[in-house]
């Protein structure tokens, strides 16, 4: 794939309990690239991600935008908007997050707001209520919402339209086909069939390695 490379790696492993979930991968992810992740569960799509976040430890070499994934993660995590497959357990209300995240991110906290309500969230109605409290499809609409506004040069989204409903599902989308041309966007989903006019690049993994690694034309 043509572009400058964002992620590097090369013979990445990760080990749980003896198991190896990701086995001396390499590959090179770029600016403009928009991939689709896919693979059946157990395959290492999350495992990935998360050793890209610097969540993990792992064996081999991995740099996100030139830096160490794991000393300088701080430093990376200003350039990744990232969104999960399970929301995490955030003690704070839905206002302190998004003071937090403008804070941290220099973002406006407007285009939270802004997103947020594109996505039918109301968020101006739920501003003192705990995290906790918000139901699926709530919490994936403001976690959504704190990675887009960011413009990040990585977005990361795990199963991103899980929980969502139709109408929101379609304002994401759209939001993904207006990102800046030279971001790097990986999907992973097990939906291909709902992302394939996004993305220009099709990894599938299969018991931690790559097995399918090709472009995608005419999308």
């Amino acid at each position: 794939m043509e572009g400058k490379a964002l992620i590097d790696i090369k013979n990445l492993s990760k080990t749980f309990n003896g198991v190896k979930v990701i086995k001396d991968l390499t590959v090179q992810f770029n600016a403009g690239d928009r991939i689709a992740l896919i693979g059946q569960n157990g395959a290492g799509k999350t495992t990935l991600i998360r050793c890209i976040l610097g969540l993990y430890t792992y064996e081999g070499y991995l740099r996100v935008l030139g830096k160490n994934s794991r000393s300088e993660r701080e430093q990376i995590l200003q350039e990744v908007g990232f969104v999960p497959q399970l929301p995490p357990p955030l003690k704070m209300t839905v206002a302190e997050i998004m003071d937090f995240f403008a804070i941290i991110t220099h973002t406006d906290k407007e285009k939270f707001v802004q997103i947020a309500n594109d996505l039918n969230l109301a968020v101006e109605q739920h501003l003192n209520k705990p995290f906790l409290k918000l139901s699926g499809g709530m919490k994936q609409k403001l976690l959504v919402s704190l990675a887009l506004a960011r413009n990040p040069k990585i977005l990361l989204m795990d199963e991103p339209s899980a929980n969502l409903d139709p109408a929101a599902r379609e304002v994401l989308f759209k939001y993904l086909k207006e990102l800046p041309p030279d971001t790097l966007m990986i999907l992973s989903s097990h939906r291909v069939d709902e992302i394939a006019d996004l993305v220009n690049r099709l990894i599938e993994m299969d018991l931690g390695e790559i097995v399918v690694d090709t472009p995608l034309i005419n999308v």
